[in-house]
């Protein structure tokens, strides 16, 4: 009878009065330490309101953000070989995946989708950091390539949200192979006159960053995004000194001119529609004829100055031969 007031009975109380709480209830903002409801950060696109920090988020909550009232269509992907390396360190790499797949519900680290943005359609890939760091392999190769063909089929601007340790060592020589086939892939989009853009998420590292990464027509950064080769300290130990402040981020890449356009979460879906208006010629859908075109910011302003000055430059030069063809005709 003791044995079940003193085991038996508390057991069942704390069952009885256990309630499931979500572990990430508040969610702590890296910078300022500040406690924020995730309720609350998740309708701000997940920046923090008074630090702005740019939290990571997932291959769907980007595509939520994205596109038109959230709404999109995923692409069908290309099954590739599991294992094809039989790859084992401290655990087999078929495991790995396994483990990665039940802990994302993906079977990769790229999703890509097509839908509106802006009414305008586009097709667009993420990468998954939550997927083994967002890794390149097999799987994410054929992704990458199909999204982009499809784009070339369907004639839309291609989207890439880049977020990626690099290379997956797990599957060797055959994932470094990914980078000239996604390249190609690229080129494809030039020849059929379609923009490519590329958005630089944190993270953006590795042989994503030495590759398609920065073959984007147009290079969009999320503040403070990490972006870079190798990491820090292995630059530091290799240069032997000190790098400077802000290394390696999102303001310090666009100062140096290796990204054309730091922009906010929260204004990078209208950015992208007026850049992708740009690039293929057509107005917003509520824009009368008469009105002026939006004005760009940064690289696409500067380019269309110089198309501008281009354009203006033979009428000058027509202007100025026919007042010296009159003043020739005149008589002295």
């Amino acid at each position: 009878m003791n044995w079940i007031n003193t085991v038996v009975r508390p057991k069942i109380r704390s069952i009885l009065s256990r309630r499931d709480t979500p572990e990430n209830l508040w969610i702590k903002c890296p910078v300022t330490g500040e406690m924020v409801f995730h309720r609350d950060l998740e309708a701000n696109q997940f920046v923090v309101p008074n630090s702005n920090f740019h939290m990571r988020i997932n291959a769907n909550q980007r595509f939520g953000f994205f596109f038109d009232d959230g709404k999109f269509d995923l692409i069908d992907l290309p099954e590739v070989a599991p294992d094809p390396l039989k790859f084992k360190d401290t655990k087999r790499y078929a495991d790995r995946m396994k483990d990665a797949r039940a802990k994302t519900g993906r079977q990769d680290s790229v999703l890509v989708a097509t839908g509106t943005i802006e009414t305008l359609k586009v097709t667009a890939a993420v990468q998954d950091f939550t997927f083994m760091g967002g890794s390149l392999g097999m799987a994410a190769g054929e992704a990458l390539i199909t999204g982009m063909l499809h784009a070339v089929e369907e004639k839309t601007p291609f989207i890439l949200f880049a977020a990626s340790g690099g290379a997956r060592m797990q599957e060797g020589i055959l994932s470094l192979m990914q980078m000239p086939r996604v390249t190609v892939a690229v080129q494809a989009l030039r020849d059929a006159g379609l923009p490519y853009i590329v958005v630089l998420t944190d993270p953006t590292t590795g042989g994503v960053t030495a590759s398609y990464a920065m073959l984007g027509d147009i290079h969009l950064a999320e503040p403070g995004a990490l972006i870079g080769f190798a990491g820090q300290r292995v630059i530091e130990q290799t240069i032997r000194e000190k790098l400077p402040d802000g290394f390696q981020r999102a303001e310090y890449l666009k100062e140096h001119g290796m990204v054309d356009m730091v922009v906010h979460r929260h204004e990078m879906k209208s950015t992208i529609a007026r850049l992708c208006r740009f690039f293929t010629h057509q107005d917003k859908p509520e824009m009368a004829q008469s009105e002026e075109p939006e004005a760009l910011d940064g690289a696409v302003a500067e380019a269309g100055s110089d198309a501008a000055q281009m354009e203006v430059a033979p009428a000058a030069d027509k202007d100025a031969n026919s007042a010296a063809e009159e003043s020739a005709e005149k008589p002295a």
